[in-house]
């Protein structure tokens, strides 16, 4: 849930120096508050104030922001249009697409005088016959409604059609009342159902632990399992721990486990897991590992399973792949001893001396003519 908090606040007020006391403006949009609270003790200087995006289901505590000039509340919960006579400064109003049906309630904006801007569209109320016409008669300070300007010649026949028109409204109001508590009623009721059917479960070979439906698939083409877990929707995702191990899958849910084994060895790192964002069930992929096991079935061998056998296949066929020898018909290599041997043994090869000139004989030397000369 949450909540509008001073560090909330203040955290949205950069461009004021994180002062919130005379913020003028302050946008709070996306934030899931529930609640409309504490603003018009904090921040009674506000002049513009954006709410759209969130959970609000009341208008309240904005009675004493007497400059409030702009108020957004688009995209909430909101089905009445209240608590806003004090807002004396308020020109523009947008309430688009929340689930307002009473439309007789826009009569409390009469007091709001400086009020020229309203948007009224995607809510039930913009629905029903005579919409403009009703708006634009009641609240005659108004100049434009949903983003269309109001002609005096509209408005001139709005007030003549008024009786008739809020006749109309009113019998509108009254069958959208009964139709929204058969809704409420009914949405009630399967929200009591899913809380029924959370421990409710189907038995699976391997399951362990807390019971809950589930469905598990092998998706071949992307090579990954699928286990698709039915939590219960509105449940906190930070009560949900999950654990995925090569050979089986644990999910916490509440504290209490839900574990099964998997067809497959997967690979833990790849994994993801995610909630489903249109049945809010837990949905886990888990991408599968090359070479993977076939199950737990009994092998001829008592006390071995299939997994065992894989593992010791595989980790046989590793140990090969690391002793894997050279065949030496294929590939030769040099005799280290040998080239030392044949080193060691090679005769010197002589090498031819440079021929010696005249010049440079020795004076003693003499030449005798029966001894060949050097090559």
């Amino acid at each position: 849930m949450g909540r509008i908090t001073e560090d909330l606040i203040r955290r949205n007020a950069e461009h004021n120096d994180c002062v919130i006391f005379s913020l003028e403006e302050l946008s709070l949009h996306q934030q899931e508050i529930e609640r409309l609270e504490h603003i018009d003790k904090w921040c009674r200087d506000l002049k513009i104030l954006y709410l759209q995006n969130n959970l609000i289901g009341k208008i309240e505590n904005v009675s004493k922001l007497k400059r409030l000039e702009y108020l957004n509340l688009a995209l909430n919960n909101i089905e009445k249009i209240e608590n806003l006579e004090g807002c004396e400064g308020l020109t523009k109003l947008d309430l688009t697409v929340n689930f307002i049906g009473e439309l007789s309630s826009i009569k409390t904006l009469q007091h709001n005088i400086h009020l020229k801007e309203l948007f009224l569209m995607g809510n039930p109320c913009a629905d029903f016959d005579g919409y403009r016409q009703f708006v634009v008669a009641t609240l005659q300070q108004l100049k434009w409604l949903d983003g269309k300007e109001i002609e005096r010649s509209e408005r001139i026949q709005a007030l003549q059609n008024f009786p008739v028109i809020e006749q109309q409204i009113g019998e509108q109001e009254r069958a959208y009342c009964l139709r929204r508590a058969k809704d409420k009623e009914e949405a009630q009721r399967n929200l009591q159902e899913e809380e029924g059917n959370e421990a409710k479960g189907r038995s699976y070979p391997g399951f362990e632990g807390w019971r809950l439906d589930f469905s598990l698939k092998d998706d071949e083409k992307r090579n990954q399992i699928i286990l698709d877990l039915a939590v219960y929707r509105y449940m906190d995702t930070s009560l949900i721990d999950v654990d995925v191990q090569p050979t089986y899958v644990r999910v916490m849910v509440k504290g209490k486990p839900f574990q099964l084994v998997l067809p497959a060895e997967v690979k833990p790192d790849g994994s993801s897991a995610k909630r489903s964002q249109t049945t809010g069930h837990l949905v886990i992929c888990m991408p599968k590992v090359d070479g993977v096991i076939t199950g737990w079935r009994q092998t001829s061998k008592p006390g071995e399973s299939t997994l065992d056998s894989s593992r010791e296949h595989t980790n046989q066929r590793s140990k090969q792949i690391e002793k894997l020898e050279v065949d030496p018909s294929k590939h030769s290599f040099p005799d280290v001893a040998n080239i030392v041997q044949e080193k060691k043994h090679r005769p010197r090869r002589v090498q031819s001396e440079p021929k010696i000139t005249a010049s440079e004989e020795d004076p003693d030397f003499e030449d005798n003519p029966e001894v060949p000369p050097l090559i």
